[in-house]
């Protein structure tokens, strides 16, 4: 909304220091000091009243170090982290561009999908909350609109430089198209696209790359959502993972949107791209006020309301700034909390059907579990993970330079 306002400023009255939000740099800034000040503020606000109406947080016995201490902390703290990165997108952004729009839907739908499993956890006293199949199928429903608006929409496109050789000075002088192109990392010519999965069958199938890439982006969605659910499961945890992964996403994201720093770093120039910058911004902002209730000993925990809506912004930004494959690198600790799972689960029902009982490979799984059974205090295994991610991230922006 300031954008318009300062906008309409600037173009009827050339009022000084109006420009300013014509730079996604300053909006951004203005989006990140926005959010952390209404999660911190606001926050704890917010936790006073969950904690009044008696939404807190019934803990199974898992027989962990901790666990019985943390029974009733209020859960569905996702709340602050929605509407500290909704406030500041409204007043910063530019709502008209596509990629605003497809997020704040991401943000709204994620966050009613988990904000309804966590009323059933808490008020119908059902601890597995919202069955699976409906959890999925809401990821499925936003997987298609993401999907079918990202290959379908005018607005989503790239630009490469002018085949007449012309000097790449402006974005004038590139050639903007449809395309279902993306990169993947380490690799010399990172340029890949989805219908190559198919036209190599036979060229005449390439009408129907659409539904490829739309299975694609359905699967990635479906996958990180719930990867950053299964990793919520300490104090700081979650939040702390996923600031270090948005941050990440976001100098991917400027580098993209850049014309000067795409061109430099020889990658792909996305038109309109750059405005995702400031829902970045609002959401990191969010994310370290949110972290200041969540770090040990938790006074929140953000509940499906905040993973699932965490896991589903950090894909659709992944999809539409084309980094998809490099996602099991940016959410390592995402990806290797879902393999723990699926290990565990496989492992046991197969050493039950062959020997009669089940055996595990872990102590407990997800991952983080399985060091807490070891000993390890809950924080010092949350900053290790955090360590890791910080590594992981650094790996992930020099895939910028590294083919």
């Amino acid at each position: 909304m300031l954008y318009y306002f300062f906008e309409f400023l600037e173009n009827q009255y050339q009022i000084p220091g109006a420009s300013l939000f014509t730079y996604i740099s300053f909006r951004a800034a203005a989006a990140i000091i926005t959010s952390l000040l209404i999660s911190t503020i606001f926050g704890k606000r917010i936790i006073v009243f969950l904690r009044k109406k008696q939404i807190g947080e019934s803990i199974r016995d898992l027989g962990l170090d901790g666990q019985i201490e943390k029974t009733g902390t209020p859960t569905m703290g996702g709340l602050i982290i929605i509407i500290s990165t909704i406030i500041p997108v409204l007043l910063f952004a530019n709502l008209k561009n596509i990629y605003i729009i497809l997020l704040i839907v991401t943000l709204v739908w994620m966050g009613i999908i988990g904000f309804v499993d966590d009323y059933i956890k808490l008020y119908k006293k059902d601890k597995d909350g919202l069955r699976g199949k409906y959890k999925i199928i809401g990821q499925i429903i936003l997987g298609l609109f993401v999907g079918f608006t990202l290959f379908f929409h005018p607005e989503v496109t790239v630009k490469e430089q002018s085949p007449f050789g012309i000097e790449l000075q402006s974005p004038d002088n590139l050639i903007e198209y449809k395309s279902t192109e993306t990169t993947i990392p380490f690799v010399k010519d990172n340029v890949f696209n989805y219908s190559d999965l198919i036209t190599w069958i036979d060229p005449g199938l390439g009408s129907y790359t659409w539904i490829v890439f739309i299975f694609f982006v359905v699967l990635i969605i479906a996958a990180v959502s719930n990867g950053a659910n299964l990793t919520d499961g300490l104090d700081g945890l979650a939040a702390g993972s996923s600031a270090i992964i948005i941050l990440t996403l976001g100098v991917f994201t400027w580098v993209s949107g850049n014309i000067i720093f795409s061109d430099y770093l020889n990658i792909m120039y996305i038109p309109r791209v750059g405005e995702i910058t400031i829902f970045i911004g609002a959401f990191v902002g969010a994310l370290v006020g949110f972290l200041w209730y969540n770090t040990y000993p938790a006074q929140v925990f953000m509940g499906d309301t905040g993973s699932l809506t965490i896991g589903g912004i950090i894909a659709v930004i992944s999809i539409a700034v084309r980094k998809e494959w490099l996602i099991p690198l940016i959410c390592g600790i995402f990806l290797v909390e879902n393999i723990s799972v699926i290990m565990q689960v496989f492992y046991f029902k197969y050493t039950r059907k062959k020997y009669g009982v089940g055996k595990r490979i872990f102590l407990m799984s997800p991952l983080h579990h399985h060091f807490q059974k070891k000993g390890y205090h809950e924080s010092k295994i949350v900053t290790r993970f955090w360590i890791v991610g910080i590594a992981l991230a650094i790996l992930s922006i020099i895939t910028l330079k590294i083919r």
